[in-house]
């Protein structure tokens, strides 16, 4: 059972890694979508350890990762990822961790930036006993895909985001992504033997990156979504993982429920736009 002794420092250590995992992850989804999809020229470039990646104009992976986390950013380096992304006329954005060096905020201030958004970043460790805060249903069983269920996969995502719009379409295009992106694997939640919710876990630099779970509406609270949970969770711990990490809008419901199973706040990020 996890214990307050088993949770890492929050520290710059801590974000060093949970940034790194995210960017590494990152750049492993823009190669999956150069080759699933040539047409969106996706590509990811490194700065002075920062990562900058672009998969589409309207693609939320269309920013940076690790800005000013593992070197002091200077001004050259905001120009080099300014022309990358200007080069493909997208906007210039940097989702920032609060334990970065002081320097990138000064950058950013002195660029001409705003702030305009904020993730809580959570974590929990995961081991072989891996406790969640309430029993699972037994009628809900959550399992990796297998390789002839991949459209059923999308058809279960787009369903459980359809009243988001534009989300939906958005999973529509992952499924042959997540086919080849490196260290991605897509899951699938059954009630009574039928489809009712998807997710998936990504994992990178011993981190299980959770994201994109969704419940068809006819099928909420069954428990599908805390199957789904312990499912990706035991997964990752099985392949190597001895961390877990999501974001969340804070205060949300998705917050709420992650810090109800283990989930602590590790920092808020801010995601910065060029006015």
């Amino acid at each position: 059972m996890t214990t307050p002794d088993s949770y890492p420092l929050v520290d710059i250590a801590l974000s060093r890694r949970l940034e790194r995992a995210e960017g590494v992850s990152s750049a492993r989804f823009v190669e999956a979508m150069a080759r699933v999809a040539p047409n969106i020229k996706a590509e990811w470039l490194e700065v002075n350890s920062t990562y900058a990646l672009f998969a589409g104009l309207d693609s939320p992976i269309t920013q940076t990762f690790g800005f000013g986390m593992f070197a002091t950013p200077t001004r050259a380096d905001l120009d080099a990822i300014e022309a990358f992304f200007r080069e493909r006329q997208a906007p210039s954005l940097h989702e920032v961790s609060p334990l970065a060096d002081p320097a990138a905020l000064t950058l950013l201030n002195a660029g001409g930036y705003e702030p305009f958004e904020f993730t809580s970043m959570l974590f929990r460790p995961i081991g072989r006993d891996l406790r969640l805060g309430r029993p699972l249903n037994p009628r809900v069983i959550a399992r990796p895909i297998r390789d002839d269920e991949r459209d059923l996969w999308v058809e279960t995502s787009a369903t459980g985001w359809s009243e988001t719009p534009g989300i939906d379409a958005m999973f529509r295009t992952l499924g042959p992504i997540i086919a080849t992106w490196e260290g991605a694997r897509a899951f699938i939640a059954e009630l009574d033997g039928q489809p009712i919710a998807a997710g998936t876990v990504i994992l990178s630099e011993g981190v299980a990156l959770l994201a994109g779970a969704s419940t068809i509406p006819a099928a909420r609270n069954q428990g599908a979504q805390l199957a789904l949970l312990d499912a990706r969770l035991r997964y990752a711990a099985e392949h190597g993982c001895d961390l877990a990490s999501m974001g969340a809008l804070p205060g949300s419901g998705s917050q709420r429920n992650a810090e109800r199973h283990g989930f602590r706040i590790a920092y808020t990020r801010i995601k910065w736009q060029l006015r």
